[in-house]
């Protein structure tokens, strides 16, 4: 580990100890370690140096909107392979916040989330994507009987859908975050 220092003026340094204890950092450094790792972060997002991300997309949407429901479903459906995760909370009687968790190469997570967002109804999109590497990557073949029936039904919905063979196997690739 390496050590550095720097000087701050009086007045940046008491609001940065506020902004630390706020935060729930114990000392400087933890905090100081953060805010480069967000920042460097950012750059090699903007850089499109980042091939693969996941992602934390939310939302809020009025629900009773005409059609707005469908067009996202529409969207996140068409995105399946990048869509992991789906959760929303009713905020009251209108408007819902809605959580998507998503993974895939940053350029169409990115995609994807400026389109949910840039949906007509839809307000205060934020997505934090979070820079990966690909760890491992192996096939799991699925023979066994309980998973025989949902095979077939995506076997058959994917056929109907694409025009082609599904492969009877399933790709995992496992992700590390990158620091």
């Amino acid at each position: 580990m390496q050590r550095f220092t720097i000087s701050l003026q009086d007045e940046l340094a008491e609001q940065f100890d506020t902004w630390i204890s706020q935060r729930g950092y114990e000392t400087r450094s933890e905090a100081v370690r953060d805010m480069l790792r967000a920042e460097l972060e950012r750059d090699k997002q903007q850089a499109a140096q980042s091939l693969h991300c996941v992602a934390n997309l939310s939302y809020v949407y009025r629900f009773a909107q005409r059609e707005l429901v469908e067009r996202l479903a529409r969207l996140q459906h068409d995105h399946h392979d990048v869509v992991v995760s789906t959760m929303h909370m009713q905020l009251d009687h209108e408007y819902r916040l809605e959580t998507v968790m998503l993974r895939g190469t940053t350029a169409i997570v990115s995609t994807l989330a400026d389109a949910i967002c840039a949906e007509r109804g839809v307000h205060h999109g934020h997505v934090n994507l979070v820079s990966v590497t690909e760890h491992l990557s192996h096939v799991h073949p699925h023979h066994e009987a309980r998973h025989q029936a949902h095979q077939e039904a995506h076997q058959e919905a994917h056929q109907e859908a694409h025009h082609e063979p599904h492969h009877n196997e399933h790709r995992h690739i496992h992700f590390k975050p990158t620091h």
